[in-house]
């Protein structure tokens, strides 16, 4: 399949359909959000539209999530419309994070790269007692983890096992990268988060291995592709293992104002 028909059936499979077992699913005119059942943090996932409608429909969201008191996450892709709408969200005053690129795999054609079982000492997390190793890799790369993170992944793994997949891989029995598989039985779709390597051990075959592990489990689990938000240092590691980029990201973040004491 070719890119852009890959990109038809993610936007429709996981923006426009998508479910969550921790999120509440609505559909407010153009925009599709997930509403979190268990925080004060949710999502816009998919929206269309047009100059004439989406100044009111931003400020329709802000609204909706003020009075709900949470603070939300606008994914905008670059082929969303209208093509400023990311401007338009950052004029409002929503934060904007870096560019992701939105990359597959098709999992029928699977590389030689990532089919070989590999020597590493990868170890998928049955209870939430090992996160400990996961805060630690990821506290060690992009500084201090939260707690709602960490208490998100282990509902998650309390709750729905089977959906999400956390991986930690080991050298000499000490956690040095860490990776998350999300599934869906419903969904043609597999997704690859969390992935993070002590700075000591890159360029050595951790981070392939554990894209090898998931992508291989995804495809036991009868997912037919593997997508990937890319940072740009990961993106050029995952086009050698043959994603294809789709599209470009930001998430971009409302926050509510402070309640008054």
């Amino acid at each position: 399949m070719t890119p852009a028909e890959i990109l038809a059936r993610y936007d429709e499979d996981q923006r426009r359909l998508v479910e969550d077992v921790a999120m509440r699913r609505e559909v407010a005119g153009p925009v599709i959000r997930q509403v979190s059942c268990h925080d004060r943090q949710s999502w816009v996932i998919y929206s269309r539209l047009d100059p004439d409608t989406v100044e009111s429909a931003i400020a329709a969201q802000v609204d909706y999530f003020r009075r709900l008191g949470h603070g939300f996450e606008w994914k905008v892709f670059s082929h969303d419309t209208p093509p400023d709408l990311k401007d338009r969200l950052v004029a409002r005053g929503f934060e904007l994070e870096e560019t992701e690129a939105i990359l597959a795999l098709d999992l029928q054609s699977l590389p030689s790269t990532l089919s070989p079982t590999t020597p590493y000492d990868i170890r998928r997390l049955a209870d939430p007692e090992g996160l400990k190793d996961v805060a630690a890799i990821l506290r060690a790369v992009w500084g201090e983890v939260g707690t709602r993170q960490q208490e998100r992944l282990a509902r998650e793994l309390r709750e729905a096992p089977d959906r999400t997949r956390i991986y930690v891989a080991y050298a000499d029995g000490a956690p040095v990268a860490c990776g998350r598989l999300n599934l869906d039985p419903r969904s043609q779709f597999a997704s690859l988060w969390g992935g993070a390597t002590l700075k000591e051990f890159r360029g050595r075959g951790w981070y392939t291995a554990l894209v090898a592990i998931r992508a291989r489990e995804a495809r036991e689990r009868g997912a037919r592709f593997l997508t990937v938000d890319a940072r740009p240092m990961s993106r050029p590691i995952l086009e050698r293992l043959s994603f294809q980029l789709l599209t470009f990201a930001n998430a971009l973040h409302w926050r509510p104002p402070e309640a008054p004491p």
